[in-house]
């Protein structure tokens, strides 16, 4: 069972770590506010992307388990679309943005995360074919342990983001990121893949 955790970790460590609008909000903040401010913003981002991420599991998970016909759609759309998004981080170029305005009052961080997470269209359509997938391709049993170790994994990166960040702020630049990004691509194209085989093995 610990497997399922596990891979719900590495899964939800991959696909929260490449540098989106909400790292670079973090970031920017660890690098020009005090540690406890800091903190604060990511624990806001935190809570907004676990949000998402539990309504994308859980809520495609339902109708799949309702629809053995979505259930086949959606581990082969969601597979190329995954195989698809690990290809664009690889070949994709982030720069920090030093402009991003971290001077606002919490209440307005909050509105501007909540924005970045739930209106924005493609985070919606990525959680809900990358972690729907995934909830078509595990037991039951598994697949609560499963979206536990996302969740972990929201807490951990974006809390030890700011960590570091706040630590090491000249060293942290676009080549950092771009590592980042394409081991994150690279991760992210494996579990793709692994989708695919659990779509061809619906029919085997």
């Amino acid at each position: 069972m610990f497997g399922f955790l596990a891979h719900g970790f590495m899964l939800g460590l991959a696909y929260v770590a490449p540098i989106g609008m909400q790292n670079l909000y973090v970031i920017n903040t660890a690098i020009s506010e005090e540690k406890v401010r800091a903190y604060k913003v990511a624990l806001i981002v935190i809570l907004f992307d676990i949000s998402l991420a539990l309504a994308c599991f859980f809520g495609m998970g339902l109708l799949m388990d309702r629809s053995q016909l979505l259930k086949t759609i959606v581990l082969l759309v969601g597979s190329l679309a995954v195989i698809y998004i690990g290809i664009i981080l690889i070949k994709s170029k982030p720069e920090t943005n030093n402009e991003i305005d971290t001077n606002k009052s919490l209440l307005q961080i909050a509105s501007t995360c909540f924005a970045v997470t739930w209106l924005n269209p493609q985070a919606l359509i990525d959680g809900s074919l990358l972690l729907g997938g995934f909830r078509a391709s595990l037991p039951v049993e598994g697949s609560r342990l499963f979206i536990l170790g996302v969740c972990l994994a929201s807490f951990l990166w974006f809390s030890g983001l700011t960590t570091i960040v706040s630590i090491f702020k000249n060293k942290f630049n676009d080549r950092v990121i771009k590592v980042i990004n394409i081991v994150c691509g690279s991760i992210i194209i494996y579990y793709g893949l692994k989708l695919g085989y659990s779509f061809i093995s619906t029919f085997f």
